[in-house]
């Protein structure tokens, strides 16, 4: 990327790892999805692969100047791959959605509408998957995931676990970073101030290779983060207006 180009309209931060059969595929869809949105940034977060996931980024990378990398040297998490993409975005939106491929990129242009739509109070356009492609079992454990974490937290949200998410960057790095952030982001904008808007997306099936995550990997420590997110939402500071100068006048003037 030239110092002189335009900043983007949009960056999109996809986190990745052990991957290799889905990158090619996935960024040409990327690529067909914002080819009507101006000027785009394309991040990858490479998360300590070891599969040959960062040679195959790399040789993409070669012929899309729009395609930046970012390799961990090991295995951080999804939530720190996001944030290592966020925090490199030169866009003022972010847009992210997982390597496997399901998440369709095609809903970019529509959430990225929605957003701009909600105005400047809207910080996230969470993706809410239907038609899911998952077994019976982790469609059930996703159900009541979100049931009691909605009922608990209050954030209105059916489907926070859809990587596909849309949100304003400063909005993001406002929120307290730990792992597994992704999963209670709508809880945490509104906690800054802002609106969440939703969106129905297609799922599709994984492009290829396995998931990475399982069942017992999330459970225990998903309730452990869910009790530290309900404390945080339960000190929720009252968030601060600044008001412009005619308006700071016009208080002055009643207070005397």
């Amino acid at each position: 990327m030239t110092e002189n180009a335009p900043l983007p309209t949009l960056s999109v931060v996809v986190p990745v790892r052990n991957e290799v059969g889905n990158v090619g595929p996935l960024i040409a869809d990327i690529e067909a999805a914002c080819a009507t949105l101006g000027p785009f940034e394309l991040i990858y977060v490479n998360d300590g692969s070891s599969d040959g996931t960062g040679a195959a980024l790399a040789a993409l990378a070669q012929s899309r100047p729009w395609l930046t990398i970012i390799t961990h040297a090991q295995s951080c998490g999804q939530s720190a791959a996001v944030r290592s993409g966020v925090r490199q975005a030169r866009a003022e939106i972010v847009a992210t959605l997982d390597g496997d491929g399901q998440n369709d990129p095609a809903f970019l242009p529509q959430m990225l509408e929605t957003l701009r739509r909600g105005g400047p109070r809207a910080g996230l356009v969470q993706g809410e998957r239907v038609g899911r492609r998952a077994t019976g079992f982790k469609k059930l454990q996703s159900r009541v995931a979100n049931g009691v974490r909605s009922r608990i937290l209050g954030d209105r949200t059916r489907d926070t676990g859809c990587g596909l998410k849309l949100f304003r960057r400063e909005a993001y790095l406002a929120l307290p970073y730990f792992d597994a952030l992704h999963r209670f982001m709508p809880a945490l904008i509104v906690r800054e101030g802002y609106e969440v808007l939703h969106q129905e997306v297609r799922d599709r099936d994984r492009l290829s290779g396995v998931s990475n995550y399982g069942f017992f990997d999330r459970l225990w420590v998903g309730i452990l983060d869910l009790a530290g997110v309900w404390w945080l939402i339960r000190r929720r500071r009252r968030v601060p207006q600044i008001l412009g100068a005619a308006e700071a006048d016009s208080m002055r003037d009643k207070a005397s």
